[in-house]
Order: C-alpha cells, then structure tokens, then sequence
C-alpha cells in the first residue's frame, strides 16, 4: 500500500511544478483555476492586529473571528481576542470538549473540580501550547498579555450559554465587572479553591 503523503501547496510551488511540465501559459491559467476552485480561511498577522484593536475597543474587551461559516456548524472554530482585563466567568461546555492553543499571547487556563478547587493550571503559549477540555468539565480562561489571540475548536452547533453553565456564585453576568476574580486567576494554584 503507497504511503499518503500530504502536499502543501503554494503560488510559487504550483507555478514551479506547472511550469515544468507544461508550457507557462498553460500553467498560468491552471494557476488561476486553481485559485478559483478553492476559498481559503486565513488568520495572518493583519487579521489578528485587527481582532486585537477590535478587543480593545469592545466594552467586554474581547472580540472573535469565527472560521466557521454559520452558527449551525458542526465544528465552531473561531480565534478570539482577549485583553487581560476581559473576565471569563468559571464556566462548562456540557455537550463538548474544547481545544484551545495561543495564537498570540499568554493565557492561564484553570480547570476545576465541581465544587471549585482549582485541579489544573497551565499557561498556554508558555509551558504549554494546546489544551483540551474534557466535556462538561469547569475551567477559566485569563489572558496576561495585551493584543493576545486565543484559537478554540469545539463541537458544534453553537449553544448560548444557559446559567447552569457556570460555576455556582458566578451565574450572575455581573460577576463581568469584578477584577478581583482575574486577581484570583492570575495566582491560583492547583489546591486553591474558588467556590463551595
């Protein structure tokens, strides 16, 4: 059985494989159908630069770009732009794990037990550089660095939030307004306890 082998492919790489073996008109009209063809979804620094000044400028201080084209998805892909001041209430995915991995930045990532001990702590971009979460299982989110791009993939469809999905003490959205919790997520460690 013949090895898979998996090809990326470029401008410059079509354009030199082509032109090998058929004549550069050729080749150009290949080059461009080939352009037709497909539709590309790109995150490049410019795209990110954007989604951070966009972070900075939204009263929750963060913003996402979804890669996934409707809500209804099977697979919600999105980069998300974190300014360290943002609070991301302890909260769980129910129905879905989810991946995360830092595009840009640094980010603490506390999982907890039901009843609010802190079970793990990485820093992703640092000691760290994809986390997955297990379904239904509480965890947080604190970004340490200004302009930082977080990637999550999780299954779909797209599921508002519901207050069951956060930790007891933390169903209130005005728990958005209090630093002190980033403070708290900033220091914890495995064995400290956030709620009862």
């Amino acid at each position: 059985m013949p090895a898979i082998r998996r090809v990326y492919v470029t401008d410059q790489s079509i354009g030199c494989r082509l032109n090998r073996a058929m004549p550069p008109d050729l080749a150009s009209r290949r080059r461009a159908n080939f352009r037709k063809d497909i539709h590309l979804k790109q995150l490049d620094q410019r795209r990110l630069d954007e989604l951070a000044a966009a972070a900075q400028q939204s009263p929750r201080l963060r913003m996402n770009a979804n890669l996934h084209d409707v809500l209804e998805d099977p697979v919600q892909r999105l980069a998300i732009a974190m300014q360290p001041d943002t609070i991301i209430r302890p909260h769980r995915h129910r129905q879905t794990w989810e991946l995360l991995t830092a595009l840009r930045g640094r980010f603490v990532v506390l999982h907890f037990s039901g009843d609010g001990i802190v079970v793990d702590r990485v820093v992703l971009g640092e000691d760290c550089r994809v986390q997955e979460t297990p379904a239904g299982q509480y965890h947080a989110v604190l970004s340490l660095d200004d302009g930082g791009v977080i990637f999550e993939v999780k299954q779909g469809p797209y599921r508002a939030f519901v207050p069951d999905d956060f930790a007891p003490g933390y169903r209130d959205d005005d728990a958005q307004r209090d630093a002190t919790l980033n403070a708290w997520y900033l220091t914890a460690k495995v064995g400290d306890r956030l709620w009862r």
